[in-house]
């Protein structure tokens, strides 16, 4: 085990051998294995945009063992995804690659200003699949965020208890915030830090723009000059809000878009001490060689072999 490793490993003293253990097992595998970096790839949007906006792109991907097949591939530190996508596959790949239950889900045919996702798994059913990790949405600004916030207190404690790790999507999202808002640097790093509080060892979150939402946090960041100017620089303040960096915080790969842009922000997670990126969508809606090509760069980039 690396140093860096061990380094991260500390941060979560608290946590039981096996839960540790599990962890470990996330940071030390793929490509970046053992850098303290992570990529991971993320199969949810069938449920949560629609299996046409999601897979008609590159067909294959209607198939679950496209995704463990190309999580391998890759060298992904691990596979997330729903029940049935993991039930679909895991049979076929055993032990290949860490993988994540995600423990509850949202759909768009009824998509409500204030969302809160159902509970769809359990922590049950992730040590049957032999999961590393669960993994739970919750959405901060929602009129629903209570229920949310106790549902994964509960599933947290449960996790943790049978040595499973917790990785949490802090999406903030709800007829409180504006679109814009949704990313916001002061909302993103709002977001991150409740998630280091609800106990998640890895933090996924949006890639924060420079604009501030609440009228509030808006005196403190002009009153303090928090940098907000690059992408480094709202990603270092990100991870600051969770424990000073003491969490792992990653970073959403959002909708497909260009190889350049998303290049440029994958530099600016790693320059601003981010730990990774979660890429579903500008992964899988490529054709196979274009997505390891594409995952390879991404790779190369966080170990440094490429600026």
């Amino acid at each position: 085990m690396t140093e860096r490793v061990r380094e991260i490993l500390s941060w979560y003293a608290s946590d039981n051998p096996g839960t540790r253990t599990n962890l470990a097992r996330l940071l030390n595998h793929g490509k970046l294995g053992g850098s303290g970096r992570m990529v991971i790839l993320p199969v949810d949007q069938g449920f949560e945009h629609g299996p046409g906006r999601s897979f008609a792109p590159n067909p294959p991907g209607y198939d679950p063992n496209y995704h463990f097949q190309l999580a391998i591939d890759a060298g992904c530190n691990a596979y997330a995804a729903p029940l049935g996508f993991l039930e679909g596959g895991v049979g076929q790949f055993l032990g290949e690659v860490p993988l994540i239950l995600k423990l509850n889900s949202h759909d768009v045919l009824y998509d409500e200003k204030d969302p809160c996702s159902s509970v769809t798994g359990s922590v049950r059913e992730a040590l049957r699949l032999g999961c590393a990790a669960v993994g739970f949405t919750i959405y901060p600004g929602s009129s629903r965020i209570r229920e949310m916030y106790e549902q994964l207190r509960e599933i947290a404690e449960e996790a943790k208890s049978v040595g499973l790790a917790v990785v949490v999507w802090s999406y903030p999202r709800g007829s409180s915030l504006s679109k814009e808002g949704e990313t916001a640097i002061d909302v993103v790093a709002y977001a991150a830090h409740i998630a280091a509080e609800l106990g998640a060892h890895v933090i996924k979150v949006k890639l924060p723009s420079a604009h501030i939402e609440l009228a509030e946090a808006k005196k403190v960041y002009e009153k303090e000059r928090i940098p907000a100017g690059t992408i480094a620089e709202r990603v270092r303040h990100v991870v600051q809000s969770a424990f000073d960096g003491r969490r792992i915080v990653i970073f959403s790969g959002g909708p497909a878009k260009g190889d350049e842009a998303i290049f440029e922000e994958v530099r600016g997670i790693r320059d601003g001490g981010g730990f990774g990126s979660i890429m579903g969508r500008n992964s899988f809606q490529r054709r196979k060689p274009e997505a390891l090509k594409f995952l390879d760069t991404v790779m190369k980039i966080y170990s440094g072999e490429m600026p």
